[in-house]
Order: structure tokens, then C-alpha cells, then sequence
């Protein structure tokens, strides 16, 4: 687009004094009056910038130089950090991230949800900010040389190859560089997208109870190259490996898992416990990655709810059943509903592994069924949300309010929908926001989840 109305010029250079950091990691400032993202500055820093791109409203500069460093920039740890895309702010030290994170939630609740900071209460940090998470899915290329597993550049489908990811759990790492010493060793080779040819496109791992794992193999051949020897080599090589599978992706999209799925060998689930409360994860089920933080953000959720054992409440995006079944220990009965029918069928099967017996789980769209088992006379004293990034659809709220629940807990991964919806709850069914409590559930990375607390208020 045209440039000539905008104060500043493509490829110049500018001195940019940085205010904030945006959702990706970029620092943001301003050069002429104009908003500039600078990727790699950080809040507090003088820095200076080339300008690349020009839009109508900003513009992104690279950094150049820092005129003056923030006290909270580090060096990352991480030898691959400036091109792998996992993690964005690893040059920022955890008490950095902690305080951006906790400025970003406050930000959003007073700019989108038209309430006041001081409802944010102190964001909760991680114990350990490494080697937390559970799952893993490193993407496998081809080049040249042979097979490349890491993961993609920022920005792009370039894999930066690695032989351990920092922020995974030990076990997921051993599995990467098994994986990888063993397609060399027998030729197999990895995916390339551009022409969809070659064989293993994942490899996906999973840590439960114990530091058992469950690896799958995701190849976009129907046959898995050297099936019975990935069986027999693994078992030696990794014993703590309890489960082998082989999934077929030979869609060109960038969706994981395709449907058809073989066991190969070992159990079929992994045992994973969350409060207290064990649940069987296939390769497909969904299960918090950092279970530590999983655990402070689902026990923040039932103080909130404070549940003295008679409440009826609705879990209205249940998904697995993760937080229906915490709540059950706590209330009278609990109604899970999700509109992925297989969430529901792991929920009920979680539900009956663990003897829970007073929550119940429809595979329904929960703006459909709220309202209808409102007519058949329920009144929930409690109404839990935990919604995807995109926040709850527009049916939800309605029917949320319309059930008049003491109390809304809403658990939230992205802090700008949670705040429209807190903003949409609070007209249509005078809600009052009580409390946001951050908790860090993914150090190194932009993301935040938040637990907070609507109660109604009667009308005037």
C-alpha cells in the first residue's frame, strides 16, 4: 500500500522508545507519533529500529541496536531461541514475563472489559518455568541430508532442527532424539510439504503418571516403514515408553492427528492425574500440558465457585471433563456439556474410571441446552466457562444469564475474549466482576490464562 500519508519512511532508521509488549512478544513504541512493533525489544528499553513494513495504522521495524537495556533482559538459554517460533520472550527474565503478563490482563479488563485493574489480583507464577510440558509434537521434514525434526521457524514451515526443546519434559525430549537416531539409522524418511512427499510429518509424545509415555508416530505413508523394529527398539532404548502408536495424516492441511489411527504396542491409554482425580489420555484427548499450573488455575476455579456440597452446577464448555469432575467432589451434581461428541465420551468413561457418580455429560451446543433445561425447571447455583481462545459464542452468554447463577466462573486462555464476555455478561444479566487472577500457565511463551469470578447483583 501507499506510504505517503503515514510520518515515516520505509527503511529509515529510528531511535524508539519501548512502552509495552504485545500478544506475540514484539515490543511496541512509536517513532513520529506512530506505532511501531519491534520484535526482540522490551518495555522500558530505548532501542533503534529499521522500518520494513508500513501499514495504515502501524508499522514493524527490526531492531538494530538496544540504547538502553530493560533490568529485565536476559540471555536466552535456549541455543535455537532467535529462530525457533515456540517460545517468543525467553530474552526476558521470569520476573519480566510475570509482570508483562499481569500488565497485559489488566490492560484488556479495563480497555475491553470497562473495569477496573484493581480487580486483577497478582498473577501466579510457576514453580519450575522449564521442562514443564507434557505433550509434544515436533514436526519432521527432509532435506539433503536426511530427516530433520524440530520445530518451525517463526513465521514459517521451515524446521529449525533441534535435539531438545527447553521448556518440554525430559521423557518427550529422549523421544525426540530416539526418533530422529532411528529413521537415520534405517532410512526413513521425513515429510515435505511442498511436495507432499516422504513419510513421518510428527512425532508426538506424551508424559503421564510415573514419567510413562505414550509416543505416536504420524506418518503421511498408510504404512509405517519398520513397524515391528520402532516396537522392539523402543522398548530397549526407552523403557520408560508404555504405549506405541501409528497415526495416518495424508491430508495436506496443518491439523496433527489424522483420523486413522493403529495401535502398535504396549497399553492403549496413559494414566495422567490431575487433583486428585486420574484420567485416561488417548492420543487424541485433550489434557493440560503443565500440570502443576494446571492444578493452581482448576483449584482457584472450585475457591471461587466455593461449593459447600448442595449446588447444581453446569460446566458449559467441558470438553474431557477435567474440571467437571474437581467440581463433582465439591457440589451435588455437575452437568458437563461440549459439542465435541468424543470429549464426551472420554468424560464419561474418565467419570466411571474414577467412581464419580453425580456428573452427568451431553454432547450438545451448551447455547442450545442451557436454555432448554432452564424451561424444564434447573436453576444452577453456579454456571463454570472454560471456552477456547475465541471466548463463549454470543448463545452461551444469553443463556448464561438467562439462568441467573449466583455465581460465573470463567476459566480463560486468552484475557481480550474473557473481558468482551465479562463486558457482555455484566449487561445482560448485571453481573459484577469480582476478581481476575492470572496464572502463568506457559513460561517463556505470550500466554496467560486467568480464573475469575462474576457474581450477580439484583436490580435497582
Amino acid at each position: 500500500m501507499s506510504t505517503k500519508n503515514t510520518p515515516i519512511t520505509l527503511n529509515a532508521t529510528y531511535t524508539i522508545e519501548i512502552r509495552d509488549l504485545g500478544v506475540h512478544g514484539e515490543g511496541i513504541g512509536s517513532a513520529e507519533n506512530f506505532t511501531v512493533f519491534v520484535p526482540g525489544a522490551l518495555p522500558g528499553e530505548t532501542v533503534k529500529a529499521k522500518i520494513i513494513l508500513i501499514k495504515k495504522s502501524y508499522a514493524s521495524g527490526k531492531l538494530i541496536s538496544v540504547e538502553k537495556p530493560s533490568p529485565y533482559r536476559t540471555v536466552p538459554q535456549c541455543p535455537v531461541y532467535d529462530s525457533c517460533g515456540g517460545c517468543q520472550i525467553s530474552h526476558l527474565t521470569y520476573e519480566g514475563q510475570l509482570a508483562a503478563k499481569e500488565r497485559r490482563v489488566k490492560d484488556v479488563m479495563v480497555r475491553i472489559g470497562k473495569a477496573s485493574e484493581d480487580v486483577v489480583l497478582p498473577i501466579l507464577g510457576a514453580p519450575h518455568e522449564w521442562n514443564y510440558r507434557n505433550k509434544m509434537a515436533v514436526p519432521v521434514g527432509q532435506v539433503t541430508g536426511g530427516p530433520v525434526l524440530g520445530y518451525y521457524r517463526q513465521g514459517t514451515h521451515q524446521i529449525v532442527p533441534i535435539q531438545e526443546c527447553l521448556i518440554q519434559e525430559e521423557e518427550n525430549n529422549r523421544l525426540l532424539r530416539f526418533a530422529e537416531d532411528f529413521m537415520i539409522r534405517h532410512g526413513i524418511t521425513g515429510y515435505n510439504e511442498k511436495s507432499g512427499k516422504g513419510c513421518v510429518r510428527h512425532v508426538m509424545g506424551r508424559v503421564g503418571d510415573n514419567g510413562e509415555v505414550m509416543a505416536v508416530i504420524v506418518t503421511a505413508t498408510e504404512n509405517l516403514p519398520k513397524k515391528d523394529l520402532w516396537a522392539e527398539e523402543i522398548q530397549k532404548a526407552l523403557p520408560e515408553v508404555v504405549s506405541l502408536y501409528h497415526d495416518v495424516q495424508n491430508k495436506k492441511r496443518n491439523v496433527i492427528l489424522g483420523p486413522e489411527i493403529h495401535h502398535i504396542w504396549g497399553r492403549k491409554t496413559l494414566t495422567a492425574s490431575l487433583c486428585g482425580i486420574a484420567f485416561e489420555v488417548s492420543p487424541f484427548s485433550f489434557f493440560q500440558v503443565h500440570k502443576a499450573q494446571a492444578e493452581v488455575l482448576y483449584q482457584k476455579a472450585l475457591d471461587v465457585a466455593d461449593l459447600k456440597g448442595g449446588e447444581t452446577v453446569i460446566d458449559a464448555y467441558c470438553g474431557t471433563g477435567t474440571i467437571s469432575l474437581c467440581l463433582a467432589k465439591k457440589a451435588r451434581r455437575v452437568i458437563g456439556i461440549e459439542i465435541v461428541r468424543e470429549a464426551i465420551e472420554d468424560a464419561k468413561e474418565n467419570a466411571a474410571f474414577n467412581h464419580i457418580e453425580n456428573a452427568e455429560f451431553h454432547a450438545a451446543d451448551a447455547g442450545l441446552l442451557m436454555p432448554k433445561l432452564y424451561e424444564e425447571g434447573l436453576r444452577p447455583d453456579v454456571i463454570v466457562m472454560d471456552p477456547v481462545r475465541a471466548g463463549c459464542s454470543e448463545d452461551v452468554l444469553k443463556a448464561a444469564a438467562g439462568m441467573q447463577p449466583a455465581r460465573i466462573v470463567y476459566v480463560s486462555c486468552n484475557p481480550a475474549t474473557f473481558a468482551r464476555d465479562a463486558e457482555i455478561l455484566g449487561r445482560l444479566g448485571h453481573y459484577k466482576l469480582q476478581s481476575v487472577q492470572p496464572v502463568d500457565m506457559f513460561p517463556q511463551t505470550t500466554h496467560v490464562e486467568c480464573v475469575a469470578l462474576m457474581s450477580r447483583v439484583e436490580r435497582k
